[in-house]
């Protein structure tokens, strides 16, 4: 036993080192084979998510040690030619590059569907009794004959050459002149005292849309001349009803013109009043038309309604009050038309909305027109219309090509005295861009100290110091507008030389509306907009792809900003992010999305608050 004992360890020590060389043993492998394993290891590392492949490396690294996994991996690149492993490597980045770029639109696509899945833009009764129309409604109205007997590829010709985007079926010719849509001689008048001669592009194709009874979505950048493509029409249509068959008392309205703002509202109602007394000065019958808006007594429109009304403008929750107080009925109305759609038709609007259509009796021919829609909202939109056309005039979101942008960066304690600098660009008349209610008031008040005429509107004051502070404006009396984002949505202010930007907007479509104001119809116009760091990144590289698609100058601090998600934009048929338009990130980065959500979950449980808040509408 003893004897043994010697062997028996010398054969324990033996054995642990013969399984020691059996684990450190590498079979040999040749190099033909070694070659065509690593090739199978790239592709396979190409088609790995990044967190897979940091979970892999982990994982081989407690196993084998680091240097083990590096030749594991990569093999021996002493056998491999260099221009091999030049083309191995360029294979495997563009691999990664393809296969982050199929992640980022599979998560798009996933978000999309979800803010897709909502119910049609449809009244209540409608979606419950299943109701659908399948055909426009028909009009008395036709293009001429010399027109229709044009071949398609001469209206192609002339919508290339107007850079005009059409999409739908069965759509009607573009017309280069008002004589051409037949509109009456009262109308034509009016727009000769106006200095309209020839029908802006978006008019070209518009008005004949509309005239044929089509429903329609209007995209054109601001300034393009849309609120005529949806009022004169509508007079028209107006004008024939009363003369077929005059409204009676409490009758009407017969059309129906959504804004999101009490000035929009006014300044619409206002083109309406004045080609109808055109029309009055030719003995015709009279159209009557009404505002209803939040702020002014209700009873003046109640008076002409009682007479029977053709046309009413209103605000969403004036109109929804007088709707649920029955004060107005929508059972004859046959034409609806949402200004600025896009801002009532989000998600924050939808139900409003649809509690409107809910109102109507039968088909209505429905018009939505903004400069700013993106994409995936005007799909939405569509669930309201009825074989639908777009119109397009430039990108949905693009900046007119009319206005020289200049971004500056100034500190926030700077910018209020650095305001009297910028007002010595151009001359009078400038409109000043605020957020808050209180930088509106405070920049009013240091402006009138400095011996500025300046104005002031916001939702804090009453309706009729914004309606005289508007008319004071517009009649050149005050050289200064300062005002909240109440003013930058559709008004036409004659001769805006200037639009300063005291703070960027959250997001960059109401920027686009902002610098609107200026560089209208044929002009030309400026706008500055003051940023610094406390702005959101998303925002400024919204700003910065603008700038960069509007061929305007990029300053040094915007073009710094460069974060991996930009090599995303390209990415897919849509550029940028196809929820808001937004040029500098894609949905899942999308700042409106997120807050939309956010206010939507808040106002569970909550009772609708448009209609009774927010002083704007």
């Amino acid at each position: 036993m003893t004897s043994q004992e010697p062997p028996r360890k010398r054969y324990k020590q033996s054995d642990e080192e013969k399984s020691e060389s059996d684990d450190e043993y590498v079979p040999y492998v040749p190099v033909k084979e070694r070659k065509k394993q690593q090739l199978l290891k790239i592709g396979r590392l190409g088609q790995l998510k990044d967190s897979d492949l940091n979970n892999q490396r982990s994982t081989s690294e407690n196993e084998l040690g680091g240097d083990e996994e590096e030749e594991e991996i990569w093999g021996r690149k002493n056998n491999i030619p260099l221009l091999d492993q030049h083309n191995e490597l360029r294979k495997l980045a563009e691999a990664k590059k393809v296969s982050a770029a199929e992640r980022q639109l599979k998560k798009e696509e996933e978000i999309l569907e979800i803010v897709a899945e909502k119910k049609a833009l449809m009244g209540v009764s409608e979606l419950a009794k299943g109701i659908q129309y399948n055909d426009p409604i028909k009009t008395s109205w036709t293009p001429p004959r010399y027109v229709l007997a044009f071949p398609q590829s001469r209206h192609e010709a002339l919508r290339n050459n107007l850079r005009i985007l059409v999409e739908g079926e069965a759509i009607p010719p573009p017309l280069k002149s008002f004589k051409d849509m037949k509109l009456h001689e009262g109308i034509l008048e009016g727009l000769k005292q106006k200095h309209i001669n020839k029908p802006t592009p978006i008019q070209v194709q518009g008005i004949p849309t509309v005239l044929s009874g089509r429903d329609m979505i209007g995209i054109a950048f601001t300034g393009s001349g849309k609120t005529l493509v949806f009022v004169l029409p509508l007079i028209m249509f107006c004008l024939e009803q009363e003369i077929k068959m005059p409204f009676i008392k409490n009758e009407g309205p017969y059309g129906l013109i959504i804004c999101p703002s009490r000035e929009l509202a006014k300044q619409t109602f206002d083109i309406i009043q004045y080609f109808c007394s055109h029309l009055k000065k030719k003995r015709l019958p009279e159209i009557r038309s009404c505002l209803s808006i939040g702020g002014v007594p209700v009873n003046e429109a109640i008076e002409i309604i009682q007479k029977g009304v053709h046309i009413m403008v209103a605000t969403p929750g004036r109109l929804m009050d007088m709707l649920e107080k029955k004060i107005v009925k929508l059972s004859v109305c046959r034409y609806l038309c949402m200004d600025e759609a896009d801002r009532m038709i989000d998600l924050g609007f939808e139900e409003d909305v649809r509690t409107i259509f809910s109102y109507f009796n039968g088909q209505r021919q429905t018009l939505l027109f903004s400069a700013t829609m993106p994409k995936k909202i005007q799909n939405f939109a569509r669930s309201a219309l009825v074989k639908p056309i777009t119109i397009n005039v430039g990108r949905a979101g693009a900046a007119s090509m009319n206005v020289t942008q200049e971004v500056e960066y100034v500190k926030q304690e700077a910018k209020i005295v650095y305001l009297l600098e910028c007002l010595q660009k151009t001359q009078p008349p400038v409109l000043i861009f605020a957020e808050k209610k209180q930088d509106v008031d405070a920049i009013h008040e240091y402006l009138l100290l400095k011996g500025v005429e300046a104005v002031a509107i916001h939702g804090g004051k009453d309706q009729e110091e914004r309606s005289k502070s508007v008319e004071a404006f517009r009649k050149h009396e005050k050289d200064v507008l300062v005002a909240t984002d109440v003013a930058s949505k559709g008004l036409d202010f004659p001769e805006i030389q200037h639009v300063i930007n005291y703070d960027m907007p959250d997001d960059v479509e109401n920027y686009v509306h902002r610098i609107g104001r200026t560089g209208r119809s044929e002009n030309t116009g400026l706008a500055t907009t003051f940023i610094n760091k406390s702005n959101d990144e998303m925002v400024l590289l919204d700003l910065k792809h603008l700038l960069i698609e509007a061929k305007q100058r990029v300053p040094a601090f915007l073009s710094e900003i460069c974060p991996d998600s930009e090599k995303y934009l390209e990415v897919g048929d849509e550029r940028g992010c196809s929820y808001c338009g937004g040029l500098g990130h894609r949905i899942t980065d999308c700042p409106k999305l997120e807050a939309q959500q956010n206010k939507q979950a808040s106002n569970i449980g909550r009772r609708d608050y448009l209609s009774n808040t927010a002083a704007d509408y």
